[in-house]
């Protein structure tokens, strides 16, 4: 008897956690949904408004094309400017991802090692810049000092240096055991060959998370171009969408009806650039998610 009662007192215990975890279920994905509309729903009614001709675009917020047009993409695509800016925006970036990831790899593979002299200095160094910097108007001095003023490398060189991604990669350096490299030393590897060599093929995933981070900070970059450059033919996408933006804001000051359908063209070029500006980074993510998901995690939980 007491046997079949220490059953049901096992029992119930055991359905309320199905239930709570039922309920959990039940409550996660209900929220999941709702988040997701939240981001997919806007995302979809700018792509939408996009192919929708200046009449439709007039007409509020819709969820299908309700007059197909191109005419946004056709007027974008010819505007030599903005082939220009997308230009300047793969160029920075490309440029940009190499010599970041180049410079903090260097930077991080003796930052790895205990015996390095100095190393808590250095990082007590690193740590401050992750927290605080020189102010707007202190790295304007310097970058004007410094002759980088409307310059291509004023995208390049202030951002070299970035600690949080030479803590991901020294992270991935110090997985990789000491007897590989004492291997590729008593086969007369210099260190920079023992670098090259075998230490970066090894830390791939910690190479392609942070190109994939510094890459889409380089591509959304906007303040740079702000406050450093003023040189037109350096401008990248985002800056040339900002004056997209004024122009069109300008345009609806005026509230005249004549005015109404010059202020829905000009969204419609704001929203179709958008879309330009934005699809190379979605085309580009799934093939590094791969990469960036294992390094981000590697750089997360390891000491």
């Amino acid at each position: 008897m007491s046997t079949v009662m220490q059953d049901k007192g096992s029992i119930a215990p055991a359905r309320r956690i199905r239930h709570n975890s039922a309920a959990f279920t039940i409550i996660n994905c209900t929220l999941l949904v709702v988040f997701t509309l939240l981001i997919v729903v806007p995302v979809w009614n700018i792509v939408i408004s996009s192919f929708s001709s200046s009449k439709a675009l007039g007409e509020g917020v819709a969820f299908w094309p309700k007059e197909f047009s191109l005419d946004n993409y056709t007027y974008v695509l010819k505007d030599k400017t903005m082939w220009n800016a997308l230009f300047i925006s793969v160029a920075k970036t490309g440029v940009g991802v190499v010599c970041h990831t180049l410079f903090c790899a260097l930077f991080a593979y003796p930052m790895s090692k205990a015996y390095l002299a100095g190393r808590k200095l250095y990082s007590a160094m690193g740590i401050v810049t992750m927290f605080f910097s020189g102010g707007m108007i202190p790295t304007f001095l310097l970058i004007k000092s410094l002759g980088l003023l409307n310059t291509f490398w004023v995208y390049i060189i202030p951002a070299l240096f970035s600690y949080y991604d030479i803590i991901i990669l020294m992270n991935f350096f110090r997985q990789i055991p000491d007897s590989l490299m004492e291997s590729a030393r008593i086969d007369g590897a210099s260190e920079w060959r023992v670098f090259r060599s075998v230490v970066l093929p090894l830390s791939m995933p910690g190479i392609a998370t942070i190109g994939l981070f510094h890459g889409v900070a380089q591509w959304n970059d906007f303040m740079t171009t702000k406050l450093y450059v003023n040189n037109e033919a350096l401008y990248p996408l985002q800056m040339r969408l900002y004056d997209i933006i004024v122009q069109s804001q300008a345009a609806t000051q005026n509230a005249n009806m004549g005015h109404l359908v010059l202020d829905t063209t000009s969204r419609g070029v704001r929203l179709s650039t958008i879309i330009i500006t934005v699809l190379p980074i979605l085309v580009l993510y799934p093939f590094v998610q791969r990469y960036f998901i294992s390094g981000s995690m590697a750089g997360a939980v390891k000491g």
